[in-house]
């Protein structure tokens, strides 16, 4: 599913009908590895996104928009003093490698026209993005800075020439003579398989050449086609001259392949390979792209951000499962406590028996049909020591099964909490959700409480607000805090209250100002379980009630509320096709 040379050429004929001839108004830079450039062309503006992410490099159309640094980096300011109020005069790729330039015209500080080439190679962890002037090739700067420590073979940095990446040595699909063709299998080819078209042509990716192969396949061609003679040399050069004329005449079908609701690829021409996929077609490969990839590079930046504080919310949680595994060990050894109050009875009830220097007496048992109970003593002990040794030890047992039920309580609900914590971290939306969370464990005393700089407050987010099919306003918590705030604060005695049964997730709330239709209370249910432990799972138990019937038990953490008299619904957990106001 990358960006082969290929689609990166359909996304180019985009580029150039879009930007071509358009000006920079401003050019941010959201990520460390990425760049927006908002551009105006035929009065009308455009963002245009260049990521060089290891996971996912990209270039394409996009009206996304992404809070950006308060400092902005090197990079960012490098762009700014060369390309702000530039033109886009070319755009070009390196044959149909996955090397793109834009040539932006600019004048310099003494009005001169100078022109600058903003170089996109998009080639998995080595991708980069690289300012250069052409009229020298010099690097003004690279997103990334690869020095001969990093790389022997190929440096970018300010201040020195580029060079171009390595060359593959592979035939243009859009360039190539017969000869040429016949000439290359016969030298570097020994068979034909489904990586003949990936090894044969620059710009093809491994799954584009499986959809080739497949072709073949279809027509009967990939087992006759193994014998490279003048025939077979014509066949092959006849079938990938006429697809890939098909594609340079831009005759694509921008389309993805869904099994659920998981993308299997992508592309600008038909996969039939992948039979019994389901289909979804787009006008352009900028929101095909950026379907796909946006949701996918969201999550994942997220997940590096909040990496931190979901170690440790993992380091407590093994904490507490290891404190109650000890706890519960505890009250099983305090079962036998009451043993130990017979034993000192029956010896009280007998002590004109016991003599100092006995190892053990048999003395009858009135507890248990007066059966005859051998009691161990301590033959260095008086009788009345050995007494109080039995009676000290049913009273420490007796205490220590009080304080152990005490704190399993007490770490069970923690364990609750750390869980509900975790659930939010996992649904997280955006990186003030990640500071809110922050603060949240700095006022349960998870994380050292830090001075506040009063210059550098962090904006607090709101709850997520919905309106249900039938008008109805639903809110959900996004974090505990925020749990607390709808459930405590916010919600009238009146409003119906969900939650997932017995598992971590969001306080949802249903403003009701009269009865609350079915059809909004089971989208609530769904919000509910959607933003949950039990996100995926199919039948979801979500409790619901009114306001009046939850209650915050003192000293409860953020978000543990108990309830009652409440009724239950089952839901499938996926994502309610309701329209989200904030």
């Amino acid at each position: 599913m990358a960006l082969d040379g290929i689609f990166i050429y359909s996304i180019l004929e985009e580029l150039k009908c879009e930007l071509l001839g358009g000006r920079i108004e401003k050019v941010n830079q959201p990520e460390k590895d990425e760049i927006l450039l908002t551009m105006k062309n035929n009065r009308k503006n455009y963002k245009l996104s260049i990521s060089s992410s290891p996971i996912y490099p990209k270039i394409h159309i996009t009206d996304k928009n992404k809070p950006n640094p308060l400092q902005p980096p090197m990079f960012c300011m490098v762009l700014r003093k060369y390309l702000n109020s530039s033109k886009l005069i070319n755009i070009r790729q390196l044959d149909t490698d996955r090397v793109v330039f834009l040539d932006f015209e600019s004048s310099d500080e003494l009005g001169f026209n100078s022109i600058y080439t903003l170089i996109v190679e998009i080639m998995g962890r080595h991708s980069n993005i690289t300012l250069i002037r052409q009229r020298d090739n010099l690097i003004m700067d690279s997103i990334k800075h690869i020095t001969p420590e990093i790389n022997t073979v190929r440096s970018l940095f300010p201040g020195i020439k580029y060079i171009f990446p390595p060359t593959s040595n592979k035939l243009n699909p859009f360039r190539f003579s017969k000869n040429e063709f016949k000439t290359f299998i016969q030298n570097r080819i020994k068979y034909i398989d489904k990586k003949f078209f990936s090894s044969t042509f620059t710009g093809v990716s491994s799954s584009y050449s499986k959809e080739l192969f497949h072709r073949l396949e279809e027509l009967n061609l990939s087992e006759t086609l193994n014998v490279f003679d003048e025939t077979s040399a014509t066949i092959l050069y006849g079938f990938s001259n006429k697809i890939f004329n098909k594609l340079k005449n831009h005759e694509f079908s921008f389309v993805s392949y869904k099994k659920g609701s998981v993308v299997k690829d992508f592309y600008c021409d038909n996969l039939t390979y992948l039979d019994g996929y389901k289909e979804n077609l787009y006008s352009s490969p900028s929101k095909l792209v950026e379907e796909f990839y946006f949701e996918k590079d969201k999550a994942d930046r997220l997940n590096n951000r909040s990496s931190d504080l979901q170690k440790l919310v993992n380091i407590n949680l093994d904490r507490c499962h290891k404190k109650i595994d000890i706890l519960n060990q505890n009250i099983k050894d305090a079962l036998d406590k009451d043993v130990y109050r017979i034993c000192g009875e029956l010896l009280t009830s007998n002590i004109y028996k016991i003599k100092k220097g006995l190892s053990h007496i048999k003395v009858q048992n009135y507890y248990n049909n007066n059966e005859y109970l051998d009691i161990k003593l301590d033959e260095n002990k008086t009788p009345s020591e050995n007494i109080q040794h039995y009676f000290k030890k049913y009273n420490k047992l007796k205490k220590t099964k009080k304080a152990a039920s005490e704190q399993l309580s007490m770490a069970n609900e923690e364990l609750e909490y750390l869980n509900s914590v975790i659930t939010n971290i996992k649904n997280l939306d955006n990186y003030e959700d990640i500071e809110e969370i922050k603060r949240e464990l700095m006022a349960t005393g998870y994380i050292k409480l830090k001075k506040s700089n009063s210059r550098n407050k962090s904006r607090v987010s709101k709850p997520m607000k919905f309106l249900s099919s039938d008008g109805i306003e639903i809110y959900v918590g996004k974090n505990n805090l925020q749990n607390d705030y709808l459930t405590l604060k916010f919600a009238d005695k009146r409003d119906i209250w969900l939650h997932t049964k017995k598992i971590p997730g969001s306080h949802v709330i249903i403003k009701n100002f009269g009865t609350v239709p079915d059809k909004t209370l089971e989208e609530a249910a769904m919000l509910a379980a959607y933003y949950s432990k039990a996100k995926g799972s199919s039948k979801v138990a979500v409790d619901y009630t009114s306001i009046k019937n939850i209650h915050k038990p003192n000293g409860a953490k953020p978000g543990m509320v108990i309830y009652y008299t409440n009724k239950t619904l089952y839901v499938d957990s996926s994502m309610p096709s309701i329209e989200q106001i904030e």
